[in-house]
């Protein structure tokens, strides 16, 4: 009796395995590889737009400097708080997308990755409360 309960009850895992299981873990595997694909796609993007728009800002600065020369240091001051914003929006926008990846990975963790799922649930409180 004992075998036979056992041999029902690896019959049954089985069979929820393959039935509901795995179409979730397929699924979830699916989902992640996509939203990892639209993060570095969006990484890219908004790098390629903060450098345009870095550029254009370096343009336009040069433009007031021929117009109005005598206000140089001012401009020069502007430029460097500018610069100084651009790295801050791409610190935080390299942290985002790291969140992001953490958060793609965890959901992609299996029932029984615990000891992953930890990890990287501490990950991403460490990186959103950098100083706790």
């Amino acid at each position: 009796k004992i075998n036979k309960r056992q041999d029902d009850l690896i019959r049954f895992i089985r069979h929820f395995e393959e039935t509901q299981l795995s179409p979730m873990v397929r699924a979830t595997h699916a989902i992640s590889v996509r939203f990892d694909e639209i993060v570095k796609n969006l990484g890219t993007t908004i790098d390629t737009e903060m450098n345009v728009s870095k550029e254009n800002l370096r343009s336009i600065l040069r433009k007031m400097d021929e117009v109005f020369g005598e206000q140089k240091a001012t401009m020069q001051d502007i430029s460097k708080k500018l610069n100084l914003l651009y790295h801050f929006q791409k610190d935080n926008t390299n942290l985002l997308l790291k969140v992001m990846a953490l958060y793609a990975e965890l959901a992609s963790c299996g029932l029984t990755d615990g000891k992953k799922k930890e990890r990287l649930k501490e990950d991403i409180d460490k990186l959103l409360n950098p100083k706790s």
